[in-house]
């Protein structure tokens, strides 16, 4: 059986390897074929080549499709754009909705209700995502958007407690634990063991030059011990909705 085609939505540049990278190559590295939505940072920018580097190490087909808006923290990201956060939901999920329909994947993957750990574009991100892949399966809404087409499943990133737990003094030591993002693990619906290919994670990761430079938390995660950052890395949490039944399994 050929492996499903998937659709990863994510926010920024960045975040497609973070959290997805070692899914994405495992995908890919297997035959399977996905597109990368990513809804801030413009075309041109230099996140933007970055973020081209990185979708090519993982194995990614084709450039990554970029919706173009600011990101809520870095309004030069796209400075002839609205902040992602702040554009009519309407408009955003029509043009979600056309890429569904053109690209029919069996699987979109975002991030969890909280966006993994709260931000604001992360959060965003889940509930376009979550729209479109509704409103895509609905002949009556869009029309002019293509063909109606029925997502089977999706899957939502999120960061299972004990990974919490393992970097907490190293990259959230100024926050209360009360405040840190955690699912018990018998809430996690899938745990993808991507060790094969945490290297080529890795290696994405590090295209994204200016982000490392900037992000503390980032350059502390990538800079743990080998033992620890391999354990990370090789571990990818996902919550699971399917919107048929049965599915459709990643594995």
């Amino acid at each position: 059986m050929a492996p499903p085609r998937l659709l990863f939505v994510h926010a920024h540049p960045d975040d497609e390897s973070l959290w997805t990278g070692g899914a994405i190559a495992r995908h890919t590295s297997r035959g399977g074929d996905a597109d990368l939505v990513v809804c801030t940072w413009a075309a041109g920018t230099g996140r933007h080549t970055e973020l081209v580097e990185a979708a090519r190490t993982l194995g990614l087909p084709r450039p990554p499709i970029m919706l173009g808006y600011a990101d809520d923290r870095v309004p030069d990201s796209a400075p002839d754009s609205v902040r992602f956060c702040s554009a009519p939901l309407d408009a955003q999920v029509r043009t979600l909705v056309e890429h569904i329909r053109r690209l029919r994947p069996d699987a979109v993957v975002t991030y969890d209700a909280i966006g993994v750990y709260g931000h604001p574009d992360h959060v965003h991100a889940h509930r376009l995502a979550t729209v479109a892949a509704d409103a895509a399966a609905s002949g009556g809404l869009y029309r002019s958007a293509g063909e109606a087409w029925r997502v089977r499943s999706m899957y939502f990133v999120t960061i299972a407690q004990w990974m919490v737990d393992d970097v907490q003094h190293d990259l959230f030591a100024d926050l209360p634990p009360k405040y840190l993002p955690g699912t018990p693990e018998d809430d996690v619906d899938l745990v993808l063991d991507v060790s094969q290919w945490r290297d080529r994670k890795a290696d994405a990761i590090f295209c994204h030059r200016t982000e490392l430079d900037r992000s503390r938390t980032m350059k502390a995660l990538m800079s743990l011990p080998p033992e620890r950052r391999s354990r990370l890395l090789g571990t990818e949490c996902f919550l699971r909705r399917d919107l048929v039944p049965g599915g459709v399994d990643l594995e």
